[in-house]
């Protein structure tokens, strides 16, 4: 059975970036509750957090917004994608929503995560982020790790991998094949067909122009430099079924993490976890809130 939708925002409002470009926020909740950020990944939007948003904003200030070509935020110029850019959108997100000095727990899902992670060394970051959720992403090597193409590691998968992930052709309205290879790609063989639906709806919606140009700042990742300056409190998360992010990057952000502060493994769960198994997600943030935040849990 399908749920209903995330409830409509208490507001909207708009971010402007470094570069002037502009992002769609959304904000759910009591307004003087605890605040969480969430930053969804590549070829996603606001509403792959649905069941996040429908959950915390019971007794959470929920932030989400849409990264930059995605849902309701325009596409950047020729050159306005790069990890850069990622972390200048976050800032300019935190410093539109929050006050100064306010602390939040972010929250981010593959290009999400690889957002807070290029935002480490960022003042913005410094200065809101309570704990970081570092879900099914990676730091680097995505298309030399990446198991899309079941073949044995080496150059020629690398080479298939980036251009199956970069692929021009545009992606159309969702048919049971094209549903059948996102499955393959992105989903866990526990993963419900209405889970595997939502997420086909959503990726299918995503501008081909975009998913493009973020596929190619993608394929040349490279942030393990900086995780050692990312300081706050970092969980991370992964299904062990995962493709395109497989286990190995969790557990290499594991272990450069300054202060990593656990690693939990979904089994039979692929990328989409936030859609896959969104419980055990929200429960990830809710533990983070109520260590970092000091927010009570209903006994």
């Amino acid at each position: 059975m399908s749920r209903p939708a995330a409830p409509r925002p208490v507001r909207e409002l708009t971010a402007v970036s470094a570069d002037g470009s502009t992002v769609h926020v959304e904000v759910s909740g009591p307004e003087d509750a605890p605040p969480v950020v969430l930053a969804h990944g590549w070829t996603c939007s606001i509403a792959f957090w649905a069941e996040q948003i429908r959950d915390l904003s019971a007794d959470h200030r929920v932030i989400a917004y849409d990264q930059r070509g995605h849902g309701r935020t325009p596409p950047a110029g020729r050159y306005g994608y790069s990890t850069t850019a990622l972390a200048d959108d976050l800032e300019a997100v935190l410093a539109a929503t929050l006050a100064p000095g306010e602390k939040a727990v972010l929250a981010g899902h593959s290009m999400g995560g690889m957002t807070i992670m290029a935002a480490a060394d960022r003042p913005g970051l410094r200065e809101h982020a309570a704990a970081v959720l570092l879900c099914s992403t990676g730091p680097a090597r995505l298309t030399a790790e990446s198991l899309v193409v079941p073949i044995r590691a080496g150059g020629l998968r690398t080479r298939l991998t980036r251009w199956i992930l970069g692929a021009r052709a545009p992606l159309g309205p969702v048919t049971p094949v094209s549903r059948r290879i996102l499955e393959y790609a992105t989903m866990g063989p526990r993963s419900a067909p209405e889970r595997v639906d939502a997420c086909a709806r959503i990726v299918h919606a995503c501008p081909r122009a975009s998913r493009v140009a973020w596929s190619r700042v993608l394929a040349e990742l490279d942030l393990e430099a900086g995780l050692a300056r990312l300081t706050p409190p970092a969980a991370v998360l992964v299904g062990s079924a995962d493709r395109l992010t497989p286990p190995v990057h969790a557990r290499t952000l594991a272990a450069a993490l300054p202060r990593c502060v656990g690693l939990v493994e979904l089994p039979g769960m692929g990328h989409m976890t936030p859609v896959e198994a969104p419980e055990a997600v929200t429960a990830q943030i809710r533990e983070l809130t109520a260590t970092y935040l000091g927010v009570k849990e209903d006994a």
